[in-house]
């Protein structure tokens, strides 16, 4: 997590990488708890505009969130949490997260939709936020 810009910009970084195992007896209900960390986490820090960072890279497949646990975020997080969200980008997009938005985007708004971007490099990256107050995850890096 950081902040860009003059105001209280904040830039959360979310690595998928370090998410449970879906194989997990208890993972709906890790999943649904660190939902409900993430959003609290959210409301606090989030004064003005934001931006995510979902870094996929080095994320096995079974670390993935599913559709439905993606879903559900987007419903439950609050209007002005969406609305003051500037940009949704994705780090190492990989063929799966590709489709899934491409399947989903009927049924999400169209303005949320164009917050999202595909990034393939850290480099490009770099180009695009600030990077000093962002901490990337060595196996990312790798």
């Amino acid at each position: 997590t950081g902040y860009y810009g003059d105001g209280l910009n904040a830039i959360i970084v979310f690595a998928a990488c370090f998410l449970p195992d879906s194989s997990r007896t208890d993972y709906n209900y890790v999943m649904e708890n660190l939902f409900l960390y993430v959003i609290s986490t959210l409301e606090l820090m989030v004064a003005e505009d934001y931006m995510i960072v979902y870094l996929n890279g080095a994320t096995p497949r079974r670390r993935m969130p599913g559709l439905g646990w993606m879903k559900k975020c987007y419903l439950m997080i609050d209007r002005r949490l969406r609305k003051n969200l500037k940009s949704f980008i994705i780090v190492h997009p990989s063929w799966f997260i590709r489709t899934i938005l491409a399947v989903t985007r009927p049924f999400i708004s169209s303005k949320f939709s164009s917050k999202i971007q595909y990034v393939n490099t850290l480099a490009e990256l770099r180009e695009m936020i600030p990077m000093e107050y962002v901490h990337i995850p060595d196996s990312i890096v790798k």
